[in-house]
């Protein structure tokens, strides 16, 4: 049972932007924040940005803050992520999933404990 699916990856040139989604089942949308992390081959997985389940709060990582945003239309359970002006190390596999909370998923992110059960979506930047 499919519960995510992201797309929107691709290949680009830096400075250029790519638009990411994720669309979810609603079990797996319904009350619960959502997030993307990302990884790159060789690296642990690194949380990029987290929306709580009304679309009031957003947190980001450091790296991505001011360049990336996330947004949610949970309408369509449907996830976001704009990304601008990107850059070479922004190249990984980019996943979407959910928890409890922003708080909870940056938990599970720093453990390492954080999964999708999608496929995730390529992101490749070329300087």
């Amino acid at each position: 049972q499919v519960q995510a699916a992201e797309s929107g990856g691709g290949s680009v040139p830096a400075g250029a932007s790519l638009r990411l989604s994720c669309t979810a089942s609603r079990k797996t949308f319904d009350d619960y924040a959502m997030g993307w992390f990302r990884r790159a081959p060789g690296t642990e997985r690194e949380g990029v940005a987290c929306i709580s389940w009304s679309g009031d709060d957003t947190y980001y990582s450091d790296s991505v803050k001011g360049r990336f945003t996330i947004s949610r239309d949970n309408a369509r359970n449907t996830l976001y992520l704009q990304m601008n002006n990107l850059k070479p190390e922004d190249t990984a596999i980019y996943y979407c999933a959910h928890a409890a909370s922003c708080n909870n998923w940056w938990q599970l992110v720093n453990n390492q404990r954080i999964q999708s059960w999608g496929q995730g979506t390529h992101v490749t930047v070329s300087s």
